[in-house]
């Protein structure tokens, strides 16, 4: 613990935070020094984000001190965060949709006229020297829905700094971005630091904290472990410190026995949101004890890809089949009784229903069967079993949240329970869209090795991942998809990673 200095952005110092008798923060510290980038690393449920929550005073500390530039604060709401210099971006953006960059980024702080009006000029102005002095790049006049997703969390930094941000929290920023995007945020955030800001990222990607981090701090269920120079440790040891043992950053698995085909996809087209093709007359195959892995970047169809097979959207042409039975245009109840399960890409808007506990949203798919329920009764001591069990096995933390709100867990933990869900369902078909998004390396290395148990226990893999390491490293054949369909594909071990990005950019294989 440093001794308190105005050389220092914030400090905090002996935080505990108590949820009833749980202990999500125990007597934790923190010391992030002005010009630099400091990470904060954990495990799922380790803490962080409360510690986060409490700086930014979305919640209270039972007990400990914060230091903003070396003077004691009492942080009791964000808006006094706000007025302390503190910005934070979650990892969920809060932006509104139907309003322009300029719009959103002033909501709730209007520059106003002196007759009350709101001088949209002069906001206007002050944001495009925001974006001219850090390199950020965003159009002040674009509608929120019509920007990327790496855009719109520019405007979160946008809208913090707006607010006079000398310290800005990143809650897992990378997650939803593609490569170059990655690139483009570090080059932002070094932008920022260069200037004097400081800026703490909560981030389970080692080789980000590697590239980004001056400074990381560990923390383990709650409690403090260490703060150590990043250039002076490497991946392995991050990850080693995080979890408290050893864990592979690379899964083993032996060689693929694929058997016949289960799931069929055969000329497949599908619309998007503006009635545009998005899958261009895809075809894929996946077989018994197979994982096929899909690589491509954001927004190639991918999305609609899984929504067609879940009979989300319907397909405008092309059929697909589950060993040899039609699913296509049927309904979602046909698909899961087919024998499909599917980890979504966006846990909180299709993989939870968040007011619900997290006893009743492990049983979703199955609610009307027994033995969670009978002539329409539920049976809630099976679904509190159920849920016990799964909580166990795929290390859901607190081990006692089957009967809290599953909107209450972290983002990594509320992933578990869908994976945990999902898996259980024994299906045939095993479709894992971004299954480590938010995951921390145990969780990340635990998930690969469900995947391949599943695998070898001759079910059909579809895993799509925009991270690339993933793919190459757990994929028995790989799929490059590009503008909605199915460039190539490649037994796993017969192709680099340049050959993969190469395609996934619309290049052509000349090998």
């Amino acid at each position: 613990m440093a001794t308190v200095s105005s050389d220092y952005a914030v400090q905090m110092h002996g935080i505990t935070k108590r949820f009833g008798a749980f202990y999500a923060l125990k007597n934790m510290n923190l010391d992030v020094k002005k010009g630099s980038i400091h990470s904060l690393l954990g495990e799922n449920g380790a803490g962080k984000s409360t510690l986060m929550n409490v700086l930014y005073g979305l919640y209270q500390a039972d007990e400990g001190e914060i230091y903003i530039g070396g003077k004691k604060k009492d942080i009791k709401n964000p808006n006094t965060a706000i007025m302390s210099g503190i910005g934070m971006v979650h990892q969920h953006f809060m932006l509104v949709e139907d309003f322009t960059v300029t719009q959103n980024i002033i909501l709730g702080n209007e520059t106003t006229s002196h007759a009350g009006i709101v001088d949209m000029k002069r906001a206007r102005k002050q944001i495009l020297e925001i974006v001219e002095k850090y390199g950020l790049e965003v159009d002040p006049d674009a509608k929120i829905s019509d920007i990327s997703v790496g855009m719109q969390q520019r405007v979160e930094i946008l809208k913090a700094l707006y607010r006079g941000a000398e310290l800005l929290i990143l809650d897992e920023p990378t997650a939803v971005l593609t490569p170059q995007e990655i690139e483009d945020l570090l080059s932002i955030m070094h932008n920022l630091v260069d200037d004097g800001k400081a800026i703490i990222i909560i981030t389970h990607k080692l080789k980000e904290i590697k590239a980004s981090s001056d400074t990381c701090t560990i923390i383990r269920r709650g409690e403090y472990i260490n703060t150590i120079s990043v250039e002076e440790v490497t991946e392995q040891e991050l990850a080693t410190l995080m979890v408290g043992h050893e864990v592979k950053l690379v899964v083993d698995k032996t060689p693929a026995k694929p058997g016949e085909t289960v799931l069929e996809i055969k000329d497949l087209v599908v619309k998007n949101e503006r009635k545009l093709d998005a899958v261009k007359g895809l075809n894929l195959t996946v077989r018994k004890g197979e994982i096929v892995g899909i690589a491509g970047i954001d927004g190639n169809g991918q999305k609609e890809l899984v929504e067609a097979i879940n009979c989300l959207v319907p397909a405008e042409k092309g059929t697909i089949t589950v060993n040899g039975k039609a699913v296509g245009n049927t309904n979602p109840r046909t698909v899961i009784d087919s024998g499909i399960s599917t980890i979504p890409e966006d846990r909180q808007k299709r993989g939870l229903v968040l007011d619900f506990t997290v006893n009743e949203n492990a049983v979703l798919e199955r609610y009307r069967q027994e033995p969670f329920s009978r002539k329409g009764i539920l049976n809630k001591r099976e679904m509190e079993l159920f849920t016990k069990k799964l909580i166990g096995e795929f290390d859901v933390r607190p081990e006692d949240c089957g009967s809290k709100r599953a909107g209450g867990l972290s983002g990594g933990n509320q992933q578990k329970v869908i994976i945990g869900r999902e898996i259980s369902m024994n299906p045939d078909v095993l479709i894992a869209v971004q299954p480590t998004r938010g995951l921390d390396v145990g969780a990340i290395e635990t998930v690969h090795k469900t995947l391949i148990r599943e695998r070898d226990k001759g079910k059909a893999v579809l895993l799509i991942s925009f991270e690339l390491d993933e793919v190459m490293n757990v994929s028995d054949t790989i799929a490059v998809i590009y503008d909605g369909k199915i460039q190539d594909t490649f037994t796993q071990g017969t192709v680099d990673e340049n050959t993969i990005g190469l395609l996934m950019a619309g290049g052509k294989n000349h090998e």
